[in-house]
């Protein structure tokens, strides 16, 4: 530890002609592990409310998926978190590495699938809005690791258990299948075709869960607001865990995206600000589509795409600073997404802690342990860093800032990169390695920004104090 340290400040000294400036730190008001939230009053729209709107703008409250566990102790909520995160960020670099293998299955059977971006049901953050006409409310998923929308439908060959009754195409008055032969179906990485000709879909995730049924197009209804002929997956056989949700709003990249459909409604912007959930702020988290979901504040770098897979949100990261130093060892050839689309930095909605490839991290932290002047505490579950904080309210920790391409940089609260994982003191550093090409920046890092994604304008954005 020693020798670390004393190279750590001989980089800097020789960095800066011999004279090191100082580390700059910042204030961590300490706190506890949140328990689960409860879910908000105002999610419960009255039906009759729902009037018909064509507003360009729509904003909706968002919920985290922990407001629906019941009687949870927080340790045991914030360990399947982390269990969640292990699985998703293992699909997500599975899918990354291998594409989308696209199959046509002309036939009431389907002989592939692919692989989407929810393992385990690990989408993060939920909303609640109408489906059909008149609406019928239920929760669904937002996530920017899958494209396709899909809600649980009656009949059921297999269904999870979800917290509002199942919807039924019957009683909606503009529910519309979709035939084999329509360029809606052709969008579809898997179709298949019933005997009547019409299209069939299938989502497979990476933890053998899946979703199969009919491809239709609906109304949905956020606040009020109505979005008609929605292209959505009906379905009729869904197995896994996917919590209480009644289904999934993709918002990736990918042709079938919601973004990607209301593009011309919308402008091809959208944007959300995630909650600090230790803060005693009332501000809700939130997602908002259309022209005033991109900041006027907020620092832009180019959204980059990956020649072989459009669902994720790609953005160049070019080195990381802690203490107000760039941490050495660290450059921006680490996160290159190279021509063959491999490597790369993207940033994920459903992804709780970032993951940099393992130097870069190994960089990153050696930099950060360097600096920080705060009793050691043993690894905790994929954390290999932490600290024991008992007894104390406050402590100084070293600065983290992120530089993206472009020129944005992005300066994290103490909050976003040293947490709570116990209710005794037990505080860690919440970056972790990873063995794959791929970097994610997750949601953790993410919180208290408004984070835009301006597809009309290909760049990322992010606003600091975003969720008020």
């Amino acid at each position: 530890m020693e020798g670390i340290i004393f190279s750590f400040f001989l980089l800097v000294i020789c960095l800066s002609g011999g004279n090191a400036k100082p580390l700059e730190y910042e204030t961590l008001v300490l706190g506890t592990l949140p328990g689960p939230p409860s879910l908000n009053g105002d999610l419960i729209w009255d039906l009759e409310a729902a009037e018909t709107s064509v507003e360009s703008t729509l904003t909706v409250r968002l919920e985290h998926r922990d407001a629906l566990a019941l009687n949870a102790a927080p340790e045991a909520l914030f360990k399947l978190r982390l269990d969640r995160d292990v699985a998703r960020v293992n699909t997500l670099t599975t899918m990354a590495a291998g594409g989308r293998n696209v199959t046509r299955a002309h036939s009431k059977n389907f002989s592939s699938s692919i692989i989407s971006g929810l393992s385990q049901g690990s989408g993060e953050y939920f909303t609640r809005l109408g489906i059909g006409t008149p609406p019928k409310y239920a929760y669904m998923v937002l996530d920017t690791g899958s494209d396709i929308v899909w809600i649980q439908c009656s009949p059921c060959r297999k269904c999870y258990t979800q917290a509002d009754p199942i919807f039924d195409p019957k009683k909606s008055n503009s529910f519309a299948v979709v035939p084999c032969s329509s360029p809606l179906c052709r969008k579809l990485d898997v179709s298949g075709c019933s005997q009547q000709r019409l299209c069939l879909y299938q989502v497979s995730y990476g933890d053998g869960s899946f979703t199969v049924g009919q491809f239709s197009t609906e109304t949905l209804t956020f606040r009020g607001t109505k979005v008609g002929k929605v292209a959505l997956g009906c379905g009729h056989d869904n197995e896994g865990l996917f919590v209480g949700a009644a289904g999934l709003l993709g918002l990736g990249r990918g042709k079938l995206s919601f973004p990607s459909q209301t593009g011309r409604r919308f402008g091809q912007k959208f944007s959300y600000c995630l909650v600090d959930r230790q803060s005693s702020a009332s501000m809700p988290s939130s997602a908002i589509f259309g022209e005033s979901s991109v900041p006027r504040s907020a620092v832009f770098t180019p959204m980059l795409r990956n020649p072989k897979l459009d669902t994720f949100y790609y953005l160049e990261l070019t080195g990381i600073s802690a203490g107000g130093v760039p941490v050495p060892g660290i450059s921006a050839s680490m996160f290159k997404l190279d021509a063959a689309g491999n490597g790369g930095v993207i940033i994920d909605s459903g992804t709780s802690v970032t993951r940099l490839t393992r130097p870069a991290y190994t960089a990153l932290r050696n930099a950060f342990r360097a600096g920080a002047q705060l009793k050691r505490a043993p690894a905790f579950s994929l954390f290999d860093t932490c600290y024991d904080l008992s007894g104390k309210s406050v402590v100084k920790v070293p600065t983290v800032v992120m530089h993206f391409g472009g020129g944005a940089n992005l300066a994290l609260p103490a909050a976003n990169y040293l947490i709570p994982v116990d209710n005794n003191g037990t505080f860690c550093f919440a970056f972790a390695g990873t063995t794959s090409g791929l970097s994610i920046i997750g949601n953790i890092q993410q919180q208290g920004f408004r984070v835009a994604f301006d597809g009309a304008g290909s760049r990322i954005g992010f606003s600091p104090n975003g969720c008020a």
